[in-house]
């Protein structure tokens, strides 16, 4: 049995990010560059100024060797080495204002990205999520960003460093000596090449080695996160060995990691020192038979390291370039991809004050993912304000869906879903949607103490608002017993609250927001009777005075409606009471036979206790 084999691959298991060599991709990234104009003008004026001052060097080596050693004059010493010193500072200077102005802009350039690309996919329909992974949001929103990161606050830099010193470096070569130039114009590739060849294959390694780490945290967190099943299984030795052979994995990938870099260091050392050896051989001769100056030569020297060097950083840095050119693709492509629910250019505005009235006007809709198949056909039904209509039928039948077509998460292919009479599409969403309350089946709580979780409802209510809402939710019962109260920390997805707690904070929040338009999704439908029969009187609570639309799954949710609508296959089938659905609508009673059985057993078991 493999490491990972046996668990599937996981989302660590993915190749290296996508490459571009469409650089012209990587401009669309100067809108975000372009507020911090200032910033990179003092970038560049520190560039050009390190660049110019690191060039300068080669004339202080010749001054030094030529005026004063050769010379034999210690006064000339001391001012080259003056001279040097003053270039060296110059160079740190330069070198800390350039290295700090690059990583802001780096750092906020892809700060200012992620909130454009956040801001973005909160606008997107959940029409767009059925079609996408959520992880390769996640992984373009930090992976990429953090790409661009690289090459803005990093890679860029050295690529515009390493430009400028390779240009001036071969105009200083030709100016110093156009006869060394040639050789060093024959040497380089020698060097270069190889060290290219075999800097892939550490880049490789890298990446593998990082794969590897990657497997051994995301084994790690697996079964953290699982840790109550693990130790119910008694998996705990297997899971031992298991994590052993990812570390020992990452261990042995590493190793050839460190044992290839070793070598690529032992290679750049021999080639480099070679050639230098070279081209001091040759000029060398030069100074013997006085062609040239051991200044000119020291300086030539100088600045075929500087030559050689660049080239190969913009080597190293030419992967980062396209890997962030295909991760601006993929940003990109994101930010232009266009909501399917939006306003309109001039929406229309919401009656005051709301009524909650819903009206379903011959709709029918299909799924984006399933355009084949109708959710709901030619769907007619309207609820009256303060009307309680519980929606039945078979699984698959398009209950949900009316949910989510009023929320408009979706628009209808035909026909109208309205609001207190205005068509959905000529208002903004988030008008309508402020008008609706909705209490799922599965509550979402979020990573946050049970303040914020009720808040949520109303995030500009006041602490004594979220109190009365927990206390009126049957949630101040269990809150109060946490061990900080209302800031105790409920957990990832409420992991310390049971299912009725969760339920109960969920109403709270429902009951804060105070909507005009309650969708009930059969919120005690996984409960067991203590717990339903105190979120059950919660939501009595929550449902007085507006309108509720609920999917109902118990008995006792249908009986006490004032209108059962009955949908099978995306129509709407019958509607009216529970008594007179039993009689005139066989669907309903096969229905009610199947799904509310159970509930009449229990409560005649409870009559006869």
């Amino acid at each position: 049995m493999s490491d990972q084999s046996q668990r599937g691959p996981t989302r660590w298991n993915m190749p290296d990010r996508p490459r571009s060599k469409n650089y012209a991709t990587l401009r669309r990234t100067y809108a975000f560059i372009r507020p911090y104009l200032r910033q990179l003008t003092y970038f560049a004026i520190a560039l050009a100024v390190t660049s110019m001052a690191t060039l300068s060097i080669g004339v202080g080596l010749k001054f030094v060797i030529d005026r004063g050693l050769s010379a034999g004059s210690a006064a000339m010493l001391d001012q080259g080495l003056a001279l040097l010193i003053g270039i060296v500072l110059i160079i740190a200077c330069g070198s800390f204002v350039r290295f700090y102005y690059i990583s802001w802009i780096g750092e906020r350039v892809v700060a200012d990205i992620r909130k454009a690309v956040f801001n973005h996919i909160l606008k997107l329909s959940p029409g767009f999520y059925e079609t996408t992974k959520t992880g390769e949001i996640l992984s373009r929103l930090t992976t990429d960003t953090s790409l661009l990161q690289q090459v803005v606050g990093s890679s860029l830099s050295i690529a515009l460093r390493n430009g400028v010193a390779l240009v001036g470096g071969v105009i200083m070569l030709i100016v110093t000596n156009v006869k060394l130039t040639v050789l060093v114009g024959l040497v380089v590739p020698t060097v270069i090449v190889p060290i290219i060849l075999y800097g892939r294959k550490v880049r490789k390694l890298s990446r593998e080695s990082q794969d590897r780490v990657a497997d051994v945290g995301s084994y790690a967190e697996e079964n953290l996160n699982a840790i109550r099943t693990v130790q119910a299984f008694v998996h705990e030795d297997l899971d031992r060995d298991l994590f052993s052979r990812n570390v020992e994995g990452a261990f042995a990938t590493a190793m050839r990691r460190i044992f290839a870099r070793a070598m690529l260091g032992a290679v750049v050392i021999m080639l480099v020192f070679g050639a230098i050896s070279a081209v001091v051989w040759a000029g060398g001769r030069d100074v013997i038979t006085g062609e040239i100056t051991p200044g000119d030569l020291s300086a030539f020297i100088f600045y075929a390291i500087t030559v050689a060097a660049s080239v190969g950083a913009m080597t190293e840095v030419l992967g980062d370039l396209q890997r962030a050119a295909g991760a601006t693709e993929r940003l990109i492509e994101l930010l232009e991809m266009k909501p399917d629910i939006m306003a309109p250019a001039v929406p229309r505005s919401m009656p005051v004050p709301a009524r909650g009235a819903v009206n379903f006007d011959n709709v029918t809709f299909h799924y984006p993912s399933r355009p084949a198949t109708a959710a709901l056909k030619g769907l007619t039904l309207a609820v009256e304000p303060g009307e309680h209509v519980a929606l039945v039928g078979p699984s698959g039948a398009g209950k949900t869906t009316v949910f989510q077509l009023l929320l408009r998460f979706y628009d209808p292919q035909s026909g109208a879903v309205r609001i207190d009479g205005m068509d959905l599409r000529d208002v903004d969403p988030r008008d309508a949607r402020a008008r609706i309350g909705l209490v799922s089946q599965d509550p979402v709580i979020f990573a946050a103490d049970a303040m914020e979780n009720i808040r949520y409802g109303r995030p500009t209510a006041t602490d004594a608002e979220v109190h009365a809402a927990a206390e009126a939710a049957a949630a101040m019962e269990f809150i109060a017993k946490l061990p900080e109260g209302m800031k105790s920390f409920l957990g990832e997805r409420g992991v310390r609250l049971s299912g009725g707690q969760k339920q109960r904070i969920v109403i709270a929040r429902a009951i804060l927001r105070d909507p005009a338009l309650l969708l009930l999704d059969e919120a005690t439908s996984a409960l067991d009777a203590e717990n339903e029969r105190l979120v059950q009187t919660a939501l009595e609570r929550l449902m007085v005075g507006r309108t509720t639309m609920v999917i109902a799954h118990r008995l006792a949710t249908v009986v006490n409606a004032d209108r059962i609508a009955v949908i099978d296959d995306g129509h709407l089938v019958a509607t009216g009471r529970h008594d007179q659905l039993l009689v005139g609508n066989p669907l309903y009673a096969r229905v009610a036979a199947l799904q509310f059985s159970a509930d009449a057993v229990a409560g005649a078991e409870a009559a006869a206790q």
